[in-house]
């Protein structure tokens, strides 16, 4: 796997684009806010080559959808992304407004994830994580061939996501960590939806909210 980051929006989301064949990608929370860093995105895909043929959703808070639109009418790809976060998918504008920020409605998806499908597209293959906590419908997507774990905003370096959003849950996200991420191997790189990447390993014994 080769895994290209752009970091987008006030809100500074990251942004992943991941290839297994070197010729067609996967996009993963595409955060691109306005056109200038919708060019951005266009540019790097250029400058790498590689098709977008699968849009995922880790989960459906407003920054991590900024660029669904954009991915449907630029390269005609609909988000993929877990059904319990339908609700933060469809007010997505209306609290894109808390943070000072504005967007049109998302285009609809183009289907529903579950816990534990596996997804094979761009010679790569990742397995569906239901972690809720930070969301109802937040997960995680792991690949084992290449030991790494896109985690959204469910588990960041020395951090973990915030729970005070609608839906949001602190134990349950603390549970999920504990026995859907932490259960992974020790060695597993992780890519969170925010910040750098960590490990598996490192936030078991560093992450300061399992101490």
């Amino acid at each position: 796997m080769k895994i290209f980051r752009g970091v987008f929006s006030p809100i500074q989301v990251n942004t992943y684009i991941i290839t297994g064949n070197d010729t067609e990608c996967i996009i993963i929370d595409c955060g691109c806010y306005g056109e200038t860093e919708e060019k951005k995105l266009e540019e790097m895909l250029a400058t790498l080559s590689l098709k977008p043929v699968m849009l995922l959703d880790t989960h459906c808070h407003l920054d991590h959808v900024f660029g669904n639109r954009f991915m449907l009418g630029r390269y005609g790809l609909r988000s993929w992304f877990h059904e319990g976060d339908k609700h933060n998918y469809l007010n997505a504008p209306k609290y894109s407004l808390m943070f000072g920020l504005s967007m049109e409605a998302p285009p609809e998806p183009e289907g529903y994830l579950v816990d534990g499908q596996e997804i094979t597209a761009a010679g790569l293959t990742l397995k569906v994580i239901h972690v809720p906590g930070h969301s109802p419908g937040g997960i995680a997507l792991y690949s084992a061939t290449d030991r790494v774990v896109f985690t959204g905003d469910a588990l960041f370096a020395g951090s973990i996501g915030r729970s005070d959003l609608p839906g949001g849950d602190h134990e349950l996200l603390l549970e999920r960590i504990l026995d859907r991420l932490f259960t992974l191997p020790p060695d597993t790189v992780v890519y969170p939806g925010h910040g750098p990447e960590t490990a598996i390993g490192e936030e078991m014994a560093g992450n300061p909210f399992f101490l």
